[in-house]
């Protein structure tokens, strides 16, 4: 089993990380939440480097407002996620930051930010 594989839950789409403390049964809500947010509000996807994500949001008060929700209920149950909010120049961004250790967590929810927001996953 990969590291990869051995760090993810079961679920061949999900990357939910096995140290994450949600509920199981709750895990698949707060995934739905956060494909909600990448298919209606990423612009754009990059992983400049390993540990770190930025998602480039559609620049609204409502947006901003639906991220910061989901990212505080986020780090209740990851707090190996670091999350910083940005809104400056009529530009909204969430950078996700985790330690090497998260790595493969953070990639697998890069990953899922590009196809859901791209169209190409249900």
């Amino acid at each position: 089993m990969s590291t990869e594989e051995s760090n993810l839950t079961a679920a061949p789409t999900s990357w939910v990380s096995e140290s994450c403390t949600l509920p199981t049964a709750e895990q698949p809500l707060r995934e739905a939440e956060f494909d909600d947010l990448f298919a209606s509000a990423v612009r754009q996807v990059e992983q400049p480097e390993p540990g770190l994500l930025r998602l480039e949001l559609v620049p609204t008060a409502d947006v901003a407002e639906t991220a910061a929700r989901l990212v505080v209920k986020e780090t209740a149950c990851c707090s190996f996620f670091t999350f910083t909010l940005t809104a400056t120049g009529g530009v909204l961004t969430l950078e996700v930051a985790v330690s090497p250790a998260h790595v493969e967590v953070l990639t697998a929810l890069a990953a899922r930010a590009k196809s859901v927001s791209a169209g190409t996953t249900s």
